[in-house]
């Protein structure tokens, strides 16, 4: 039966997922909206200011810039800030300045929000990051909090020896100089937070293909100091050499995972959550947005977790995966709010959802 009257846009995307389609899967109590698109390919998430926040894309070329009210975030309105970019994946938003990957340089906005009409194309900050034709050149970027930009530099293959010239973690002091190299071995980051609290680093790594449906796992790793080395290519999952490499480096050579994610799950982007809107045993542990296998004979990810880091199983906050292995939606990034609901990027459905908590009622 057609419905008396149509939805505007706006109360459409407020509606819960399960009402507009078939929706990815949330526990009891977890609420899943839309809440803002169109996105299209969008991946990492920044916090800017109240009430704005920015959204890099993998294919696009576009940056997003989504503007709400920080009070009641319920929806978002987003529009284009800058275009024509390689790969701008990763955003970052610093002391007023929006910074930029796009491949092998990084880009920046200064004074954004006076910028989001999309007429000031960005500037070069740091040009010619280490790069060569091949995989892994799309990059997450952030600030820590000891006040430098974090630049992952993947391995250009699947499986390749390559010094330190590639598969590590770079930082950079505030003004694009003194670069340093901090963790080697990494063969593909696309996430990383810090600790609140420690400030310890942690961040994801993806592990190889073509070694079969379950090996090996892709990987969640703190750093305990700089110069720290993760095993690729030699070593996967702390505990399995490569065919190829494993013989040059015994695995007790390298600092082995915190958490084996599994494998093929393709785990990206990851923070901490530290709101009161969720349930206790889902604060202070790491989220972490699994975009899914390509190459597995039945898929697996396409989930947000949670992650107890003591002791105990993951918990599934979104499934994008249905039982006879339908893909709902490709998470990449993670993002709390402020009000303690959680952003989930979704480059597939070019959407990001926000996940709520709302405690069920009690059957009377």
């Amino acid at each position: 039966m057609r419905p008396r009257s149509p939805l505007t846009l706006l109360a459409l995307l407020a509606l819960p997922l399960a009402t507009r389609a078939q929706t990815p899967a949330t526990p009891p109590g977890f609420h899943l909206t839309t809440f803002a698109t169109p996105l299209p390919s969008a991946r990492e998430i920044a916090l800017g200011p109240p009430g704005t926040l920015f959204v890099g894309s993998m294919e696009t070329g576009n940056i997003y810039a989504v503007t709400y009210n920080p009070t009641h975030p319920e929806t978002g309105q987003p529009h284009i800030i800058a275009s024509g970019l390689e790969r701008p994946v990763g955003v970052a938003y610093h002391n007023g300045t929006l910074y930029i990957s796009a491949v092998h340089k990084i880009l920046m906005i200064p004074d954004v929000m006076h910028h989001l009409d999309g007429k000031t194309p960005p500037q070069t900050f740091i040009p010619n990051l280490p790069w060569r034709a091949g995989d892994h050149d799309w990059k997450f970027i952030a600030f820590g909090p000891d006040d430098r930009l974090y630049v992952p530099i993947g391995a250009p293959c699947n499986i390749c020896a390559t010094g330190h010239d590639f598969g590590k973690l770079t930082r950079y002091s505030a003004d694009g100089k003194n670069e340093q190299d901090i963790a080697f071995g990494i063969r593909n980051t696309v996430g990383f937070t810090w600790q609140p609290g420690t400030n310890t680093l942690w961040f994801t790594d993806n592990g190889r293909d073509m070694l079969g449906d379950d090996i090996p796992s892709d990987e969640l790793n703190t750093l305990h100091h700089t110069g720290e080395e993760f095993g690729y290519p030699y070593c996967h999952q702390g505990d399995i050499p490569d065919p190829r490499f494993g013989k040059q480096h015994p695995c007790t050579d390298f600092t082995p995972p915190a958490v084996k994610l599994g494998a093929h799950v393709a785990a990206l982007g990851v923070r901490f959550y530290d709101g009161t809107q969720f349930p206790t045993q889902y604060r202070h542990n790491p989220v972490i947005a699994e975009h899914g296998s390509w190459n597995r004979s039945f898929p697996v990810g396409y989930r947000v977790v949670s992650i107890p880091l003591q002791g105990g199983q993951e918990t599934i906050l979104l499934n994008g995966l249905t039982k006879d292995g339908d893909i709902l939606a490709r998470p990449a990034d993670v993002q709390p709010l402020p009000d303690g609901s959680l952003l989930v990027s979704d480059d597939m459905n070019g959407v990001l959802y926000r996940l709520t908590y709302v405690t069920p009622s009690k059957p009377r």
